[in-house]
């Protein structure tokens, strides 16, 4: 008896996940939709529900009027107010977001940075935000409850234990800054390659949604990473540092990468170029794009010789992994758009006919949320696996690795 009992307790804990998983990630579903989604019956899905209302992760509300026959079927959408904090350090600049279920930005700050940050600067940083950020008022009204904290490091991020190994522009190497928020916050706290959790927030909420095989490359201020979808899962190697799509060989230059390699992506597409060719000073992407559109000819020759580079390498990604989808986020996005026709000449030279078919360019979906929501993704986690045991208010001071993010449950 008490066998069966532990079965039934984990098939419902199994269940309740699958639900809190399609309200989230659909941002919002029909009791109806759920019910087809999971094959169980409809008095099954309105139980579920009504434990997932009761431990306020979602709310259920009545469908706007509608032509169809028979009452319609109430909608259950995620609380925004069950929140993480979402951070990316970067050499200029630390963003940090508070991030509601269902993927919702509810509020986001960019911290400028005179100096490359350091982990401690991070962590007071953060610290010293987390208090104001978990009073905001919400949409749900009332303030919010922040469940964890997720970071998207520009570097290599070791998946056993989330320690950051190298982050070449940041200066860090065996840091801990997952522990060390952890242990400031007391909130459990989370990190990943960024790249990585742009691939996996473009497949659960962006333009990847429905596709199988997609590659998301990311440029910023720190440098070229990558993700790579397969399916259901998020491809990270071994010790989760697959993606590093910066350090390919795309020439035969003597310009090296912070690796040390010489002619590769990272070598000789660089965002620091252009800002200093546009005079540009520390500028975002956005202000970054404004000027690309606008410029007269001061960065067009440089943007097509960087443009030729970024379709070298993506020929080579395209051999290899077979992807229907290269998706170029930061100013990899701003060099497609503003040379397409280079991007492509260059990818149509240097790959097969047959993946050459298949693959198509284009831009995240989620534009400059897309690195918030992929860092969320990896702190909320713990609560979309195990909804039963979540309770509002603060969790445990806990470091967590990125191993358990990336299957599409």
């Amino acid at each position: 008896m008490s066998a069966r009992g532990n079965n039934l307790d984990h098939v419902r804990r199994h269940n309740l996940a699958t639900v809190l998983r399609l309200v989230h990630h659909d941002r919002g579903s029909a009791r109806s939709q759920l019910t087809r989604a999971t094959g169980l019956n409809r008095s099954t899905i309105a139980a579920l529900v009504a434990e997932l209302v009761e431990l306020g992760l979602v709310a259920e509300t009545e469908p706007e009027s509608t032509k169809q026959v028979g009452r319609p079927s109430p909608v259950v959408a995620p609380r925004p107010d069950v929140a993480v904090l979402a951070l990316n350090p970067e050499v200029d600049a630390v963003e940090l977001a508070l991030v509601g279920l269902g993927g919702e930005i509810l509020r986001r700050e960019r911290h400028l940075q005179r100096e490359v940050p350091s982990v401690d600067s991070v962590v007071a940083l953060v610290a010293g935000r987390l208090a104001e950020w978990s009073a905001a008022e919400v949409p749900a009204g009332g303030g919010a409850t922040v469940a964890g904290i997720g970071v998207a490091v520009p570097g290599l991020v070791r998946a056993s234990d989330g320690l950051v190994r190298h982050a070449p522009h940041l200066g860090w190497r065996d840091a801990p800054l997952a522990a060390e928020l952890a242990a400031a916050t007391s909130l459990p706290a989370y990190s990943a390659n960024d790249a990585s959790l742009g691939a996996l927030a473009e497949r659960l909420f962006g333009a990847g949604r429905g596709i199988g095989e997609l590659v998301y490359m990311n440029g910023g201020a720190s440098g070229i990473g990558g993700g790579i979808m397969a399916g259901d899962r998020l491809l990270g190697g071994l010790d989760g540092y697959a993606g590093e799509f910066g350090h390919l060989r795309v020439g035969g230059s003597d310009h090296v990468d912070t690796a040390g390699l010489s002619g590769t992506l990272e070598s000789e597409v660089r965002r620091s170029r252009l800002l200093e060719l546009g005079e540009l000073g520390t500028v975002d992407d956005a202000e970054l794009e404004r000027r690309v559109r606008a410029d007269g000819g001061g960065l067009s020759a440089e943007i097509e010789r960087q443009a030729g580079y970024l379709g070298v390498a993506i020929g080579g990604i395209v051999n290899v992994l077979n992807p229907e989808l290269v998706l170029l986020g930061g100013f990899l996005g701003i060099l497609l758009d503003a040379a397409p026709d280079t991007v492509r000449a260059a990818l149509a030279a240097t790959s097969l006919d047959a993946p050459l078919a298949s693959v198509r360019l284009e831009r995240p979906a989620l534009g400059r949320d897309i690195l918030m929501i992929g860092a969320a993704e990896l702190a909320f986690e713990p609560v979309l696996a195990d909804p039963a045991g979540f309770e509002r208010g603060r969790g445990p001071a806990v470091a967590r690795s990125a191993s358990g993010f990336g299957r599409l449950a």
